[in-house]
């Protein structure tokens, strides 16, 4: 009899990080697999399923504007159970640490399924950094059955919070197994926007890569943080910076403000995820508060800088692949002129191994839960 699992996810990161354990479940006779998606983010999570070829079985369609946590953790859990009433999955799939991870868990637990954490036991051990992600994925951690861990870190911080050990795995990141099958692609296909990116990047200049969200960051650290760039602009006018701004308004404002007429630097629209792939194989350097980009950049051999005081990956800041800068101006700037002056600390920097895998996280998760 074939065991019933649904995999869960509702903004683009998820899609991409849960998009490699949609293949390889389908690779499994053994397994009957459905997809649902509560479309937290609805047209970037689009972009990346029609990337994968990812059909869901079940869409919530829940983006609304204006929404907040309150109506959107309410909205995922009520919206799930007439899923979990029809299908009956004997395990539920949640991703990391988005309000879907932690509502979704919440309702696979009351339905009564075996509930399975991908990227489990990252801890920032601060709750309101970054919020809501930290507590999201310790509420997770407590309900779900089966944890899979992407680093030894991860499983350590599970242990220490009494998990018990047989109920976790070291799997690498499935980041990873998404982006060495995706980098290799966005090579060949026909792609508008990677087209488009064609004529504003040139391969004869160094170019830095920047991407920032985080609430925490909203107000004066975006206000530092554009000023930091304006800075490295000015004083580099060799180097480009592409910049796609994110969509809310409290990053848009002062981007725009303090970086519009700056002639190396690009403010452009959000990426799809093809199009950020091709993007970051062909930049020098990364600057970014984004918890993805510090797996997936080590990979390309791109040293990054991290806008956050805080990371709940130190793996890649102990190894050696990205620099915590926060969002302090000076840090910022001193950092990124020595990476785009320091030949020999930019080389030694792009060639350490990345922490975070090795390609093959699902195929351990399947076998796992094969084994179990």
């Amino acid at each position: 009899m074939k065991t019933k699992h649904l995999i869960i996810f509702g903004t683009r990161p998820e899609a991409i990080k849960m998009a490699p354990l949609v293949q390889e479940f389908k690779k499994h006779n053994d397994f009957d697999t459905k997809v649902c998606v509560t479309a937290q983010h609805r047209e970037m999570l689009d972009q990346v399923l029609d990337f994968f070829q990812i059909t869901p079985d079940y869409d919530l369609n829940l983006m609304k504007p204006n929404q907040n946590l309150y109506t959107l953790t309410a909205d995922i859990i009520t919206g799930l159970q007439p899923i979990f009433d029809e299908y009956q999955p004997d395990f539920v799939y949640v991703h990391g640490d988005t309000t879907t991870t932690m509502a979704a868990s919440i309702a696979s637990f009351y339905s009564g399924a075996k509930v399975c954490h991908v990227e489990a036991g990252l801890r920032t051990f601060n709750k309101r950094s970054p919020f809501p992600e930290e507590i999201n994925r310790q509420v997770a951690g407590r309900i779900c059955d089966f944890h899979f861990a992407p680093t030894i870190q991860s499983k350590e911080n599970l242990l220490k919070e009494n998990i018990k050990e047989d109920s976790i795995l070291v799997t690498g990141n499935t980041v990873i197994d998404a982006l060495l099958d995706s980098s290799s692609r966005v090579q060949e296909i026909q792609n508008a926007e990677i087209e488009h990116l064609k004529t504003i990047v040139d391969s004869e200049k160094k170019m830095i890569l920047v991407t920032g969200h985080r609430r925490e960051n909203h107000g004066k650290g975006f206000i530092n943080i554009c000023e930091a760039l304006k800075e490295i602009a000015t004083t580099h006018p060799d180097v480009q910076i592409i910049y796609p701004v994110h969509l809310n308004p409290n990053v848009q404002k002062p981007v725009h403000e303090i970086l519009s007429g700056i002639e190396n630097i690009h403010l452009i629209n959000p990426l799809a995820y093809p199009a950020f792939v091709w993007l970051m194989t062909q930049s020098y350097v990364i600057i970014t508060d984004s918890g993805g980009v510090q797996e997936e950049a080590p990979s390309l051999g791109k040293p990054v800088l991290v806008m956050r005081d805080t990371t709940e990956r130190p793996e890649a800041v102990e190894a050696g692949t990205v620099i915590l800068v926060g969002t302090n101006t000076a840090k910022i700037v001193t950092e990124a002129n020595d990476l785009l002056t320091n030949t020999v600390r930019y080389q030694s920097m792009s060639a350490l191994h990345n922490p975070y895998g090795d390609g093959k996280a699902c195929e351990r998760i399947a076998e796992f839960i094969k084994s179990s």
